[in-house]
């Protein structure tokens, strides 16, 4: 065979531009999976931000239904321990949330339902607050009737068993230890209406009216334009406390700690958790559940002391509110 240097490069050639083709188909698919990767990437965050955001939102509303069962819960009496901690950690969550730390869907929706299967039982607490606090005064005068049926039953067994003494004794002692428990419930019970039927006054403001008749407000005043003291606050709705009429007594304490009174102008004393106490002024209102509101004017006759005094409110053996103005 005769030997051809021209064919031999031609094959070189072609050799070469396959290679290079290989290598271009290589790279071009190296290049679509490159490109598919990043863009699955990207679907992975952007699904990551939807569900953060998604989170955020709950853990958001579960917290205002927290802070709304805890205000009402309070109200009512009943313990607020546990929606406390549960609010805390809500809160660690969601700041845990924030810096992304460990972020798990599945853990996250764990914790949701835990959060909502804890809103679900304090419903049912609710409920039952509201029902007692509705009926406590109901109950009451049941608790008193009963009493007064265990005191007929004691007279009526000792008229009964005259006869035998020893059951006499043994029935007694049962009738009189079921009356003694009776009337503990009944006291408790006493103490829980009285409790939540006392007046709460709120936004309470202290105003200053000079010797002309000028009224100045923000709580702290020059001694020479006090001549007299003007006391508003309206007295929170509720709807266990009895619509009549109620005395309001006013407290107004000098910097010393000694009771502002006179006497001689409707000063006097009144009972305080079995101690007696002087107050300032008093006032007789018909509370009618309106969110009314109650003012008091205080004219002294004499200077007041540079300093703070202290406002206090009371009614029906509790305080029901305090304020605080200052004079210099």
């Amino acid at each position: 065979m005769e030997y051809n240097p021209n064919r031999q490069s031609e094959n070189k050639l072609k050799i070469a531009v396959a290679v290079l083709g290989l290598l271009a188909l290589a790279l071009g698919f190296l290049y679509v999976r490159e490109r598919q990767n990043n863009h699955k990437a990207e679907e992975i965050t952007t699904l990551q931000a939807k569900e953060l955001l998604q989170a955020n939102t709950k853990l958001d509303s579960i917290e205002n239904q927290l802070n709304s069962k805890i205000i009402e819960i309070k109200k009512l009496g009943g313990n607020v321990e546990e929606l406390m901690r549960a609010k805390e950690q809500l809160q660690a969550d969601k700041l845990s949330l924030q810096k992304m730390e460990g972020f798990s869907v599945k853990k996250y929706q764990s914790k949701i339902k835990e959060y909502m299967i804890l809103l679900g039982q304090k419903d049912v607490e609710l409920n039952k607050l509201r029902r007692e606090n509705g009926i406590l005064v109901a109950k009451n005068d049941s608790l008193s009737k009963e009493t007064q049926n265990l005191l007929e039953g004691i007279s009526y067994a000792q008229r009964a068993l005259s006869d035998s003494a020893m059951n006499f004794t043994i029935k007694q002692k049962e009738l009189a230890d079921r009356a003694k428990e009776v009337e503990a419930r009944n006291r408790e019970l006493n103490e829980k209406v009285s409790q939540a039927a006392a007046l709460r006054a709120e936004s309470i403001n202290i105003y200053a009216i000079s010797t002309k008749g000028k009224e100045s407000d923000g709580g702290v005043y020059r001694s020479k334009r006090v001549d007299k003291v003007r006391i508003t606050f309206y007295l929170q709705e509720n709807q266990v406390t009895t619509r009549e009429a109620k005395t309001i007594f006013l407290r107004i304490i000098d910097p010393s700690g000694a009771t502002i009174a006179d006497m001689a102008t409707g000063s006097g004393t009144f009972n305080y958790k079995n101690k007696e106490m002087t107050y300032t002024a008093k006032q007789k209102i018909i509370y009618d559940n309106s969110h009314q509101s109650v003012e008091f004017v205080y004219s002294r006759g004499l200077s007041y002391k540079e300093g703070k005094h202290i406002i206090e409110l009371y009614s029906e053996g509790y305080r029901i509110g305090e304020g605080v103005f200052e004079v210099k």
